[in-house]
């Protein structure tokens, strides 16, 4: 039947994806495509809030082995790292710990490994980690006061000071994009008035603890070795939901006129679930919590293709960031965009006037390699508008979407997706999990001026 599959694929829209032709099937992972481009920009897919073992809280708690990394969670976390796929990890380490680490070792280079380090100023400022077949980026960061990622040198100044505009100029100074992490702890006078470049629309930690008792009926099925688990890589497929405290927060802020990028946060730890799956990897391993979903930068490359720290950075500052929850498949074709009558083009974090009658366009995706036995999901491409009272839904199509804006503000675009090609790996949590929609896609807002 996958051969079937593989048939159908060839005669359809996937037959010019360079990837190996693997159905896709609860684990299986993509790289980038860098032969393609999206008005001249790469599609780069990553982490944004991630802990190593110069976290204090990492590895079960003892990250260090006499003053050293424990070599158990730092092979889980380059091997979570590699066999992601992913293009760039943005690490988020916990200051207390962090801060002693010394560049280059907190950017987890290794030279043994064949990692490089990218130099600037006779500094390193980050690292190519080196995969079998490919390599990803690595950057530091501290959860501390503030989130400050992409820096590229400690600052002298402790990280745990109060957040304030001079703590974030300080970690601007040191090339940090800065963020703020879990969103419920922040009101939105602070997420709006400190000059910080965005926070998290989703966090997997706190979505664990909102959803704390789906996650303890799973953990004890796993204890006590009872059937109806999803698949280990659909683990958390039950209990991943939207905390209106996140959506609440990103649509008013943006509905007061501030401009800030939305992120979604893995927090992976390594240091939550230890109990094994049937596969006989942890609940939380590295890789299990690095394939679930990930932030996907619109990346203005070099003229010959090259990209570094840099241009990931000022995507993200720029705010062309979507994200996607890619443990439910990988989406193929998405896009947002906007353009006026004057013809002028605007990607995710851009404003256009709402005089020149501009266009909002949304390109539904596909699922990538679907098996085409399997029963196929329904998929809704959604537009949204910033109010104070939260987001207004003004467009929904179960294709393509376009729409031509009546007032200003910020709109952002969504797509849901009912998985219903899951169904014969979701266990008991079928029903559960096949009786609405989920979110698949988060993509930043376009902004429409007056």
């Amino acid at each position: 039947m996958k051969n079937l599959a593989i048939i159908l694929c060839l005669a359809a829209a996937c037959q010019d994806d360079p990837a190996p032709l693997v159905v896709w099937t609860p684990g299986t992972t993509y790289p980038s495509d860098s032969s393609k481009r999206l008005r001249g920009m790469l599609d780069l897919r990553g982490l944004i809030h991630a802990h190593s073992p110069y976290s204090h809280d990492a590895c079960d708690g003892k990250p260090l082995i006499d003053g050293q990394p424990d070599p158990v969670c730092m092979a889980d976390l380059r091997r979570g790292l590699c066999q992601s796929k992913h293009d760039f990890v943005m690490l988020t380490d916990h200051s207390e710990s962090g801060h002693a680490t010394p560049y280059p070792q907190v950017l987890l280079y290794d030279s043994e490994l064949g990692d490089t380090l990218v130099e600037r100023a006779e500094r390193p400022v980050a690292s190519w980690m080196n995969c079998d077949d490919s390599k990803l980026i690595v950057m530091a960061g501290m959860e501390s006061g503030m989130m400050p990622v992409g820096l590229e040198h400690h600052i002298d100044a402790r990280y745990n000071r109060p957040p304030s505009a001079e703590a974030a100029q300080a970690f601007k100074d040191a090339g940090a994009v800065v963020l703020l992490q879990h969103t419920e702890d922040w009101s939105v006078d602070e997420l709006s008035e400190l000059p910080i470049d965005g926070f998290e629309m989703y966090n997997l930690h706190n979505n664990t603890l909102v959803s704390a008792d789906i996650v303890l009926e799973m953990l004890f099925r796993v204890l006590e070795g009872r059937l109806g688990l999803p698949h280990p890589d659909l683990f958390l497929v039950p209990f991943v939901s939207e905390d209106p405290r996140y959506l609440e927060r990103w649509s008013k802020v943006l509905a007061r006129g501030h401009k800030r990028v939305g992120t979604m946060g893995t927090d992976s730890h390594r240091n939550t679930f230890e109990a094994k799956l049937a596969d006989g990897e942890r609940i939380d391993s590295y890789r299990r919590m690095m394939i679930a979903f990930s932030n996907h930068l619109l990346v203005r490359p070099e003229a010959d293709g090259s990209w570094d720290d840099r241009h990931l950075k000022d995507a993200l500052r720029a705010g062309r960031l979507y994200g996607v929850f890619e443990m439910l498949g990988y989406p193929q074709g998405f896009d947002f965009h906007a353009a006026d009558s004057a013809g002028i083009m605007a990607e995710m974090g851009d404003e256009l006037s709402l005089a020149n009658s501009p266009t909002l366009t949304v390109k539904r995706p596909e699922l990538r390699h679907l098996d085409a036995t399997l029963e196929a999901p329904i998929i809704t491409a959604r537009l949204l508008l910033a109010t104070e009272e939260g987001w207004l839904e003004v467009a929904k199509a179960k294709g393509d979407l376009s729409f031509t804006p009546s007032q200003p503000g910020a709109y952002r675009a969504e797509i849901r997706i009912r998985p219903r090609h899951l169904r014969q790996d979701l266990g008991h949590y079928d029903q559960q999990s096949l009786t609405g929609d989920m979110v698949w896609v988060y993509a930043n807002p376009i902004y429409i001026s007056p």
